[in-house]
């Protein structure tokens, strides 16, 4: 499974796009964000490709789960989005 990497200066319609497009060729995505701000965006940029997705008919659902991920040799908590069809 792919896996996208959003930040707290991600733009939101641009990760949207990138989900739409892995979601259509490969049927699923993971969205991974480190903190608060990144959270938010990759929230806001699912949100945004269902809606890209939802003319096409597919029904993008996700499943949220934490994952650890190192970052700068120190392991961080990370909030994991998987995206997927219905």
């Amino acid at each position: 499974m792919e896996i996208l990497k959003v930040s707290s200066r991600s733009v939101p319609n641009s990760v949207a796009g990138a989900v739409s497009g892995v979601i259509r060729e490969s049927g699923a995505v993971e969205v991974q964000a480190v903190g608060a701000g990144a959270a938010n965006q990759a929230i806001k940029a699912i949100a945004i490709a269902r809606g890209y997705l939802a003319p096409l008919g597919i029904d993008l659902i996700c499943i949220p789960a934490f994952a650890s991920v190192l970052i700068d040799g120190e392991e961080r908590t990370a909030i994991k989005l998987i995206c997927e069809e219905r």
